[in-house]
């Protein structure tokens, strides 16, 4: 099947979904979410596909977040109910998901790898939670995943803030698995 904004390849066991949008960092928005609901509602329903890897298109960037662009279009609707790409809001996952973080994970993004049970890091990673510098929360559930994986005043000084952290600080914290 033909994707529009991802592409997916299924090696054995494995799926491999690849956030396709590198023109806007691999941003995402409401209907590259629908898109990705799809896609991972038939890898949880085919027993053949047993883990699962999401990753994003070219070196700079898993995912930059949200579109902003089409959300100041006011094309930005309610969006699925399994969440940021299609997976933020699945507290149910049977089977193991990696992110594999190449580039910036920003905003959703992070949201996105932190809704992995392995986050595995590029060198070049950089992750943050900049909602707060716009006055918004990051409500795709980064907030309460964060404060779960690494301490709790580090967490506070990511949220709050919207602070950088590289891949090799992540390592130390503890959200990242590997560099």
């Amino acid at each position: 099947r033909q994707y529009q904004y991802c592409e997916v390849c299924d090696e054995g066991n494995v799926r491999v979904v690849t956030l396709s949008r590198p023109e806007v960092r691999n941003a995402l928005h409401n209907e590259a979410s629908f898109e990705l609901e799809g896609v991972w509602n038939e890898f949880m329903e085919r027993e053949d596909l047993w883990v699962g890897i999401v990753t994003g298109k070219g070196n700079q960037a898993f995912c930059a977040g949200n579109d902003l662009k089409v959300q100041a279009a006011g094309k930005r609707g309610p969006g699925p109910k399994t969440g940021f790409g299609g997976l933020t809001f699945r507290y149910d996952v049977k089977k193991p998901m990696i992110a594999a973080v190449n580039g910036v994970a920003m905003g959703g993004g992070f949201e996105l790898a932190l809704a992995c049970d392995l986050l595995i890091a590029s060198e070049n990673a950089v992750f943050a939670l900049p909602e707060p510098r716009f006055g918004l929360i990051a409500r795709a559930g980064g907030i309460h995943r964060l404060t779960r994986a690494i301490p709790q005043k580090q967490a506070l000084g990511m949220i709050l803030t919207g602070r950088r952290v590289s891949a090799d600080e992540g390592k130390r914290l503890g959200f990242v698995n590997e560099v």
